[in-house]
């Protein structure tokens, strides 16, 4: 069960992210999926809380070899079958008499959330699609979001209990936010000046024909032979490349001896 291994997690809905083509999205909601029988198997607990604040909790197992095996409830399907495609889709369909009649397409997408996508036929028999968005935590709410399997409704204690745990959670995932916000602006400034240096180096192995001046502009050209040269004259002022083979950035000199791109005046006369 090595290629499951992303999708063992509880997962919160994005209710703001959902579509659905049949039905109303939930107001919040919880997907949980792991191990069962050595491995075996997989566990899905779906609980979701409609916009009327009802609780629901759904649950069944399916064993991702690809096999069809009978469903324990009859009432929405005969057999099931679930495949894992690869380490980011696991695929599950409902059947009765060999037909679909819900497909269940479970997807890590490349920002690390999880996508449920829905296909299935309502009342009608006009078919329709709904996506559910969850992000990972560590949760341990009750109640949630999606369909699945039988539905069970709580008792009115449960839904207290969700109440308290979804005013918990709240609180302790805006400040999990805050420290995200907070870790990613932290990342940027580093990329920023990492960026910053690699650019630094590149200035000062170029070759100078002057003392740069702190808060002065120049421009950096690549040469015919490849190497770098720092120029007090711009591409405009050139008419073009001038003699080089062609024009890099336009750089400033900083306090602390770093050098920043100048992308709003890369071909202007700057300050020289």
């Amino acid at each position: 069960m090595v290629q499951a291994y992303n999708f063992l997690a509880s997962w919160q809905l994005f209710p703001e992210k959902c579509d659905y083509e049949k039905g109303m999205p939930p107001k919040s909601g919880n997907y949980r999926i792991e191990t069962a029988n050595n491995q075996q198997e997989l566990v899905v607990q779906i609980n979701w809380v409609t916009l009327d604040n009802e609780a629901f909790f759904s649950q069944y197992d399916i064993r991702p070899d690809g096999e069809q095996r009978p469903f324990t409830d009859q009432s929405l399907a005969e057999t099931i079958r679930a495949e894992i495609i690869n380490a980011s889709t696991i695929e599950v369909n409902f059947l009765r008499q060999e037909n679909p009649v819900l497909q269940i397409r479970k997807e890590i997408l490349s920002n690390g959330y999880l996508k449920i996508t829905q296909l299935g036929k309502d009342e009608a028999g006009h078919p329709f699609r709904n996506i559910d968005i969850y992000h990972k935590q560590l949760s341990v709410l009750p109640y949630a979001s999606s369909v699945g399997s039988v539905v069970v409704k709580p008792t009115e204690e449960g839904v207290i209990r969700h109440k308290a745990l979804q005013a918990m959670e709240e609180q302790t995932n805006m400040h999990l936010d805050q420290i995200r916000q907070q870790i990613e602006l932290l990342a940027k400034q580093a990329q920023e000046i990492r960026k910053r240096k690699e650019l630094s180096l590149m200035v000062y192995q170029a070759k100078l024909n002057f003392q740069p001046v702190i808060g002065h502009q120049y421009y950096l050209y690549q040469k015919t032979d490849e190497s770098h040269i720092l120029s007090m004259v711009s591409p405009k002022e050139w008419g073009g490349n001038g003699p080089f083979k062609q024009f890099i950035a336009a750089v400033r000199l900083l306090a602390d001896h770093t050098w920043i791109e100048e992308k709003s005046a890369a071909a202007g006369s700057g300050t020289n």
